[in-house]
């Protein structure tokens, strides 16, 4: 490709910002236009910005250069920019703890003493000890980029593993830490994606790919997923091989054990949703893993042994989840016996702890915590502070004391300890924050979609707050892979709020909130039910004078990124600002991607069929922006590292975008370095960008800082 100087060549027509007096007209890059072509069923589909995949090129990164320069310059002459900044930075100044756990006389738990790009994990002797740092990733990298992304210690308390990620991607890698002396031992593993670490006896199961080809390891697709046991003070390359399938090379495998160490499950998937089922039992030498399911048809997941038996969670017969047990001496189908049936709301998650089980459920994505006896009685609920989430919850079968975590919007992540035998919670950890949850106030309601169907959405504001339909206000939303968005606390969405925003989370078609047939009426060819409920429920809020099309932006990341490139596509007159994070805007190619394979039973894709192609064409936000359109104020956000949505995905879109936008409008791209997907990114990062995004936010939607 020949080369091209981005930051000389520029359009030849100036797009002015037109948001506030005073600014300045943008120059945006040229991109540089291919021949490109797709053909699906004899149907042509441009793609002449398909050499931005590509994105260890000299030419992606200049291009990436100069959209970033771009950005920069838009972003530092918004007047309050460093205002923004400054009050982040100061809310953000509070010690954050993580649940503790117990690990044989130890305690462990990770905390931030407020500005630490990364949490320090701590180890204490029983709950009165004195806490020890027993590793700190800070010190792992200069720059924070180095993240803890799990860690599990040996039944036996002698060895922490760890897994770290370098700059956000999903590769991992595993270290292992004498916990008596606090050294490392020489053990390095690498290559390991979506993996756990599971012990047994003196060493761990876990579950990698191949070393990939240099240069392909953050683009190419992820294959021939494997199960490993890795003996500690052993190189990687003496581990022995668990499991493989080179039959079926796009299906993922995790593992785990019991926490006796007895059996070790298996579990194979071909997708986000549905996995087979095996287990083996580790105290017979020799024996294979035994099949429980062998269809992807449904989720299974095992909470533990009771002796002989698996308890499970399973959406099996039970769209809402139950909880069954399966005897490993005979486990068909036929032999499973309920524990706990499917009731009306969805069961979330189980825990077992003080030989009772714990239930987590959601009832119009709020939290409701049931205690059962082992058999599946029903003893009683476990009282929660409000309306919101329970955020973990932290025990061992054989512990009377559990910890968990609560959260709401206007309740900032509290721990408490919970006595089990007693019922009887208290706060353990609460966080010092200058905030005023009475200055606020939180409400559910009820609206129609467009095709009548009732959706929650969650409105949070300032007590008083006229509604006079000229408030600044942000929706968020998810709608997919069965991910329930439950209400938390966000000290980062505080400085909207103070300053007069409106901040509202929809429950739309495609998460979890309701059970499967919720997520199912958001998938594939109904994925436009979760577009049309986020639509409407805009028009909700402009009908109902919160606030209007010139004051009103929308924000969602990953799948959500989707939700805002279709909808800002479908609806450009609704919506004032855009904000898409690392989003998937390329549906007829997401597939070809690492793990993009794995999204097709939400998605379907373009090879599936004829109709499947013309459908996610139809949506596709890449495909379905059009010439002589005013588009809302974008500014997208990707990263460099990121190997789950890949950045040609938001790099091909916002080219696009600025291609044919016809309106006043600034299309921006912010494209972070040494950062990924979003998980782990260091603390200076996150304010940084949250920084950048609310000043673009506030410059757009006409606010000022109070």
């Amino acid at each position: 490709m020949k080369k091209i100087f981005y930051l000389t060549i520029v359009v030849s027509m100036m797009i002015t910002s037109g948001c506030q007096e005073g600014s300045k007209k943008i120059e945006y890059p040229v991109t540089k236009k291919a021949d490109s072509v797709n053909v699906y069923y004899g149907i042509e589909v441009k793609d002449p910005y398909r050499w931005l995949e590509d994105d260890d090129s000299e030419e992606t990164m200049a291009w990436v250069r100069a959209q970033n320069a771009v950005t920069n310059e838009y972003l530092g002459q918004i007047p309050y920019r460093d205002q923004i900044k400054e009050r982040l930075t100061s809310i953000w100044d509070y010690p954050k703890y993580g649940l503790p756990r117990r690990e044989g006389n130890h305690y462990i738990f990770s905390k931030n003493d407020g500005l630490q790009d990364q949490s320090v994990m701590y180890i204490q002797e029983g709950l009165e000890g004195e806490p020890e740092v027993l590793l700190d990733p800070n010190k792992l990298s200069e720059d924070g980029t180095v993240a803890l992304t799990g860690s599990s210690v040996s039944h036996n308390g002698e060895y922490l593993a760890y897994q770290i990620s370098r700059g956000g991607s999903d590769w991992n890698e595993i270290y292992i830490k004498d916990i008596e002396t606090g050294k490392d031992l020489e053990d390095h593993l690498k290559w390991i994606k979506f993996s756990g670490i599971s012990w047994k006896d003196h060493g761990f199961y876990y579950s990698r790919y191949d070393e990939p080809e240099q240069g392909e390891a953050l683009s190419d697709v992820n294959e021939y997923h494997k199960v490993y046991y890795h003996k500690a003070g052993t190189p990687q390359s003496d581990d022995r091989l668990v499991y493989k399938n080179d039959a079926h090379p796009l299906r993922n495998y995790y593992v785990q054990t019991t926490e006796d160490e007895r059996f070790l499950i298996l579990y194979e998937s071909e997708s986000t949703s549905g996995n087979a089922l095996y287990f083996k039992d580790l105290e017979k030498k020799g024996s294979d893993f035994i099949p429980v399911v062998q269809d992807f048809e449904h989720d299974f997941s095992v909470i533990d042994n009771s002796g002989d038996h698996l308890l499970v969670l399973t959406n099996d017969e039970a769209p809402k989840k139950k909880v069954i047990s399966i005897n490993t001496n005979k486990p068909g189908k036929e032999n499973w016996e309920t524990l706990i049936p499917e009731k009306e709301e969805v069961l979330q998650s189980v825990s077992l702890a003080g030989g009772r089980i714990v239930a987590n459920y959601m009832k119009d994505a709020n939290s409701r915590v049931c205690i059962y006896t082992l058999d599946g009685k029903y003893l009683h609920d476990l009282e929660l502070p409000t309306l919101g989430t329970l955020a973990g919850f932290s025990s061992k079968m054989e512990d009377d004391v559990a910890f968990y975590g609560f959260t709401s919007f206007i309740y900032p992540t509290t721990i408490f300890q919970y006595h089990v035998k007693e019922n009887r919670a208290s706060i353990f950890r609460k966080p010092e924050i200058s905030f005023d949850a009475e200055e606020y106030e939180v409400n559910q309601i009820f609206y129609e979609s467009k095709d009548g169907t009732e959706v929650p959405m969650f409105i949070v504001h300032k007590k008083g707050l006229p509604m006079d339909g000229n408030n600044p206000a942000l929706l968020y939303g998810y709608g997919g892979f069965n991910i329930s968005i439950t209400p938390s606390f966000s000290i980062n969405r505080l400085i909207f709020l103070e300053n007069g925003g409106i901040y509202v989370t929809v429950n739309l078609r495609g998460g979890g909130e309701y059970g499967e047939e919720w997520h199912e009426a958001g998938t594939k060819l109904q994925k436009q039910n979760v577009f049309d409920d986020f639509i409407s429920a805009a028009e909700y809020l402009v009908e109902n004078n919160y606030t209007s099309p010139d004051k009103l932006a929308i924000m969602g990341g990953s799948n959500g990124g989707l939700l805002v490139g279709a909808c800002m596509t479908q609806r450009p007159d609704l919506f004032k600002v855009a904000l898409p994070f690392v989003g998937v805007m390329d549906m007829l190619r997401y597939h070809k991607f690492t793990i993009g394979w794995a999204w097709a039973t939400d998605y379907g894709t373009s090879e599936d069929d004829s109709t499947m192609f013309r459908y996610l064409l139809g949506y596709s936000p890449l495909h379905n922006i059009e010439e002589g359109v005013s588009y809302p104020a974008t500014l997208a956000f990707t990263a460099d590292h990121d190997d789950r949505v890949v950045p040609a995905h938001t790099f091909k879109f916002m080219a696009t975008l600025q291609e044919r936008n016809d309106g006043p409008n600034p299309i921006l791209l912010r494209i972070d370095t040494k950062a990924g997907h979003g998980a782990g990114k260091p603390t200076s990062k996150i304010i940084e960008e949250y920084t950048d995004m609310w000043a673009f936010t506030f410059y757009n939607l006409g606010m000022e800082m109070e």
